[in-house]
């Protein structure tokens, strides 16, 4: 008869170890080699995050040092196979060479007049077409690479506050892909690193003390502003 400290099932015990052996060598490893995927990424968004939250940095200026140029060019008119707005401005944006992402127009109260901006990290082009006439003028504003760095840290094809925005160019649903890979690689990395530490009994103490001020910091900022200010 086995003694009360042995354990009932050694074959179970032998498993439960050896699944917790393979979980943790995992766990290193996907945490490893997530944090090298992710390492450009975050020090793009650290150091455009640093760039948008001090506008006054005279060397990362880039509106104020924007290059404009304007241009107008013939054009034929959208066919009917070009519906709605949407539909004519990619059938001008075709015929013009133009790539990237097409904001809403404006409201319309000549069906012959369209304008729309159109806009791709570093450039914005501000199309002006008079269908009658078949012309289009063209000013394109071009930004230097600080203005690049800028752009990609909120560029997301969409504007929030409308809800019939969406995504009409490929290169912006990948990027906005590649924003969802770096925030699930960071929540896992974030997972990783909460089971790494417990599994530390001499780091708990002190890993404890700062992950309850990192909660303190992020709370006053999410939550208790709204209710002591």
């Amino acid at each position: 008869m086995p003694s009360a400290t042995e354990p009932s099932d050694p074959g179970k015990s032998l498993g439960a170890s050896r699944f917790r052996a393979g979980f943790e060598r995992w766990n290193r490893k996907l945490h490893f080699y997530t944090g090298l995927f992710l390492l450009f990424f975050m020090w793009l968004f650290a150091f455009s995050g640093l760039l948008l939250n001090h506008p006054s940095w005279s060397f990362a200026e880039s509106w104020n040092n924007r290059k404009e140029t304007n241009h107008e060019r013939e054009i034929t008119a959208p066919g009917p196979e070009a519906k709605g707005d949407l539909g004519q401005a990619r059938e001008i944006l075709r015929q013009l060479g133009i790539e990237g992402e097409i904001l809403w127009t404006t409201t319309r109260t000549d069906a012959n007049l369209f304008e729309f901006q159109v806009r791709r990290p570093g450039h914005f082009f501000f199309i002006k077409a008079d269908l009658a006439q078949e012309r289009v003028t063209v000013r394109q504003s071009d930004v230097n690479l600080w203005g690049v760095i800028k752009v990609l840290h909120t560029f997301t094809g969409v504007q929030m506050e409308d809800a019939r925005q969406s995504r009409d160019w490929a290169l912006t649903s990948v990027w906005a892909f590649s924003m969802d890979a770096v925030a699930v690689g960071l929540i896992f990395m974030v997972l990783s690193s909460l089971y790494m530490w417990f599994e530390l009994p001499q780091k708990r103490l002190l890993g404890a003390v700062v992950l309850g001020l990192g909660s303190l910091s992020c709370g006053l900022f999410c939550l208790a502003l709204r209710w002591l200010f």
